[in-house]
């Protein structure tokens, strides 16, 4: 079994200040090596479950956080951005089984981390389908690309609540609840131990019943905090401004909405 795990830090055990995540601040190294141990429990579950081959994808700032020495020797590691559409899920192809993301955390406006956003903290919010958009469904729909399910979900309650209600049959941990500018979770010792033993479940079940139907459309709505990048967005083709800080794309293909994501949500 060959396995997908795209890993991200806003959403690991106790993480609370964006000092937490930032390379540049004191704080961080505690929370790269939470989130290494939180991926190395996946993919320990992982292998229990049958895995004998499983890529990762460093998916946080510059994509150097994890120790890889730290990792099962059976993993590969993706580091740093190749630009690619895919991004997070950088590499995905139909050969994989089945996807896994870690520390995963709340949409942009969302209350449930105090580190909520959507790719970076410039927009206001985005929604494709009338849906508020997260990292998670960019992910799941791009994996989903490739005909490759995401059975497990981990992150902070209030994504891991988005996921159950989008996809029925993923296995999720809830690393903390964030209430206001706080974090209230378990001993990280016993998140790690809970991500490697639902990881398992999450592989002995039946992978398929979380594939999900791509939609046949998609209109994706940008709502920017500063109209002056709305405006230099607007410029995207295909891409229409309805108001100072709002444009709108629509396509009948996701890996467009993908390709538009590049230009216009990391810029």
């Amino acid at each position: 079994m060959k396995i997908y795990i795209s890993a991200d830090i806003e959403g690991v055990a106790g993480i609370a200040h964006w000092n937490e995540c930032d390379k540049s601040k004191e704080d961080y190294k505690k929370f790269a090596e939470q989130m290494t141990l939180e991926v190395k429990a996946a993919c320990e579950g992982a292998i229990q479950a049958g895995a004998n081959e499983i890529w990762v994808k460093d998916a946080h700032a510059s994509a150097r956080n994890i120790d890889h020495s730290m990792l099962p020797k059976n993993t590969k590691l993706i580091r740093g951005w190749s630009r690619h559409p895919y991004g997070m899920m950088q590499e995905i192809d139909s050969s994989f089984d089945a996807s896994l993301l870690i520390g995963y955390h709340s949409y942009a406006s969302s209350a449930g981390n105090l580190l909520a956003h959507t790719m970076s903290g410039q927009f206001q919010s985005i929604k494709i389908n009338g849906m508020l958009l997260s990292e998670f469904l960019i992910s799941t729909y791009t994996s989903n690309l490739e005909r490759v399910p995401v059975v497990f979900l981990s992150g902070d309650e209030s994504i891991c609540k988005v996921g159950r209600e989008f996809s029925n049959n993923i296995t999720t941990v809830a690393t903390f609840k964030g209430i206001g500018e706080s974090a209230i979770g378990e001993h990280p010792t016993v998140i790690i131990e809970k991500i490697q033993e639902n990881v398992i479940l999450a592989l002995k079940n039946d992978i398929t019943k979380c594939n999900v139907i791509m939609p046949n459309s998609f209109k994706v709505e940008i709502e920017y905090k500063k109209p002056s990048t709305a405006y230099r967005n607007s410029f995207y083709p295909g891409m229409k401004q309805v108001s100072d800080t709002k444009i709108v794309f629509e396509t009948n293909a996701y890996f467009e909405v993908l390709r538009m994501f590049v230009f216009t949500l990391n810029s």
